[in-house]
């Protein structure tokens, strides 16, 4: 073998093939960079579309909040609203008794007074046992002591169920329960009264006031029909002039 000859084209080959080694990791290693760039955009792409969602789910969030926000304030302010109405219905309805019991209070005076102005030496008044009764009852509930007013008022009616102070104990019996803001009771007894003493001069306000209890209980439909019977029943009556402005608010 020609050695010599042999030398240059192996040494020639073993370059060949270095260079081709080392042109092989060249374009590896490009290979291997441009997947890491693309790698690290499509990385960055990733990222800055979650950050967009995540921005979005923010928004979508802050916006829903708003929303709710904002019908609470609405609800907020029909509760004051509502309890402004509430308010003002029970002075309207306490004032009303207010007055009642005012005009009960003078009824009560003027005889005295009356005697007092003529000078006049007052006869022993013949009172009835049931009189006697309902008047003390009535001086009760005058005082605002409704709660005793009410055992008070009971003892009459039971006492003396024939008489006419029976009835009229009836009457106020459902008042005292209304001051107290015992409303099914004010509206049962209310109703009895004005179904058992349609005649009595208080029947219209008996209706009256039992529509207004039954407005305190929230029973609307039930009031605008009581409204309706009383001034039905008595169209004349001071009662229904305030009945029909009722109706026109409910």
């Amino acid at each position: 073998m020609n050695l010599p000859r042999l030398l240059p084209v192996t040494a020639a080959s073993l370059l060949l093939a270095a260079c081709a080694t080392t042109s092989d990791i060249e374009q590896t290693r490009r290979e291997l960079d441009a997947a890491k760039q693309q790698t690290s955009a499509r990385l960055s792409e990733v990222e800055a579309r979650l950050s967009n969602e995540r921005l979005l789910d923010l928004v979508k969030e802050v916006a829903s909040l708003r929303s709710e926000m904002a019908a609470l304030r609405g609800q907020n302010e029909m509760l004051q609203h509502q309890q402004g109405e509430v308010l003002k219905r029970q002075n309207d309805l306490y004032t009303d008794l207010d007055l009642r019991l005012g005009k009960l209070e003078q009824a009560a005076s003027s005889p005295a007074a009356s005697e007092a102005e003529s000078g006049a030496s007052p006869a022993a008044p013949l009172v009835s046992p049931a009189q006697d009764a309902l008047n003390k009852a009535l001086a009760t509930l005058r005082n605002r002591d409704f709660a005793r007013a009410v055992p008070e008022l009971k003892a009459v009616m039971d006492k003396f169920p024939a008489n006419s102070e029976a009835q009229e104990a009836s009457y106020w019996l459902g008042v005292a329960h209304t001051y107290l803001k015992q409303y099914d009771a004010a509206i049962d007894i209310h109703r009895r009264f004005a179904e058992q003493s349609p005649a009595h001069v208080r029947a219209p306000e008996a209706l009256r006031l039992m529509a207004e209890n039954q407005i305190e209980l929230q029973q609307k439909d039930q009031a605008r029909v009581t409204l309706r019977k009383l001034i039905k029943l008595y169209p004349n009556s001071a009662a229904a002039t305030k009945a029909r402005e009722r109706l026109a608010k409910l």
